[in-house]
């Protein structure tokens, strides 16, 4: 809008200028958050070890504290809320596949494989959701992921009755130990396939059939998750 137009508008249709201005508001605090994000995110890559200061947030982003704490009350928040988006990612990216049957001890499964393809294909990401999704519960998305389905499973009497804490952590366990050595040289191609199984034994499935449903045809590859990091803050222009 040019500003004969802004001014014709503020006279004749004065809800029209607001309306406009909180447009251009809102689109300039949504790309600072954006660049906010993307500086954690390209930090935490660089070493997933680590959560990222406040200080090193500004000096990538280049932006003030003051502008930061606009946003952020802390750097475990804005952590928190990454994690938070690359999970809903990962499972939306995942569901489909993993929902393309209709037993639990199936999605267990398959998840468990998704992760290892995840972690050979984005290191990096894997590094990130390992130690801040599974491990640090900071993924709400990911937590419910597979509570459904332990819940499920133990309704169909298809998983032993334990607490869902319980259940999660053994899925948990065996996803991350899957991750990490996956990204081992000398590990074996099926890794993920003994890590499923394990699983699926430790929730009550009869050791063959935990062996069978681990290795059923799964059908993806490590494009699925290409364009995982663009659509974690796609919400930012």
């Amino acid at each position: 809008m040019t500003p004969m137009q802004t001014r014709f508008a503020a006279e004749t249709e004065p809800w029209k200028t607001g309306d406009h201005r909180q447009r251009v508001a809102a689109k300039r605090r949504q790309r600072m958050r954006s660049l906010l994000l993307n500086s954690a995110m390209r930090l935490m890559l660089e070493n997933s070890a680590s959560t990222p200061s406040i200080d090193d947030i500004i000096s990538a982003a280049r932006v003030s504290r003051g502008t930061f704490y606009k946003y952020f009350p802390s750097s475990d928040a804005i952590v928190r809320e990454l994690v938070g988006k690359m999970a809903e990612q990962w499972v939306r990216a995942a569901d489909p596949i993993v929902r393309d049957h209709d037993d639990p001890a199936e999605h267990i499964a398959r998840g468990i494989r998704l992760a290892s393809i995840l972690t050979v294909h984005q290191p990096g990401v894997a590094g990130i959701l390992g130690r801040h999704g599974w491990a640090g519960y900071h993924a709400p998305n990911m937590l419910e992921f597979v509570r459904r389905d332990i819940e499920e499973g133990v309704r169909r009497n298809r998983f032993k009755r334990m607490p869902i804490a319980l259940g999660f952590n053994i899925v948990a366990g065996a996803a991350m130990s899957a991750m990490q050595s996956m990204l081992d040289t000398e590990c074996r191609e099926d890794f993920s396939e003994l890590a499923a199984a394990v699983a699926l034994r430790a929730l009550g499935v009869e050791e063959s059939a935990a062996d069978a449903i681990s290795r059923s045809p799964l059908h993806a590859s490590e494009a699925l998750f290409d364009g995982l990091l663009a659509e974690t803050i796609s919400d930012v222009p």
